[in-house]
């Protein structure tokens, strides 16, 4: 089982603030995902090609071509500010 210093050191990674039941709970938690890793380290993967995702998936992606677009009024109409066709946005550097 992972120790309740690991969990401190993982809550503090995180920035997590946690309760002394919180921390027992997520060690126990944390050490079952750690057995079920070590579970799937005894598989045999051989022969197996290594995946990205589940599905066989090209690009997906539309084509990109060119269509109609908002005229610019629509678009700027309701922008805080603007200066001819453009959005108008304060100077940051």
């Amino acid at each position: 089982m992972i120790s309740i210093k690991d969990v401190e050191h993982v809550a503090l990674l995180a920035r997590l603030s946690l309760t002394g039941d919180e921390k027992q709970v997520y060690g126990k938690q944390l050490s079952d995902i750690l057995e079920n890793v070590r579970k799937l380290q005894d598989l045999n993967t051989e022969g197996v090609p290594p995946t990205a995702h589940v599905l066989d998936l090209q690009n997906v992606f539309r084509e990109d071509r060119a269509g109609e677009h908002m005229p610019v009024d629509q678009v700027l109409g309701n922008a805080p500010d603007r200066q001819g066709n453009f959005f108008k946005v304060p100077k940051i550097i």
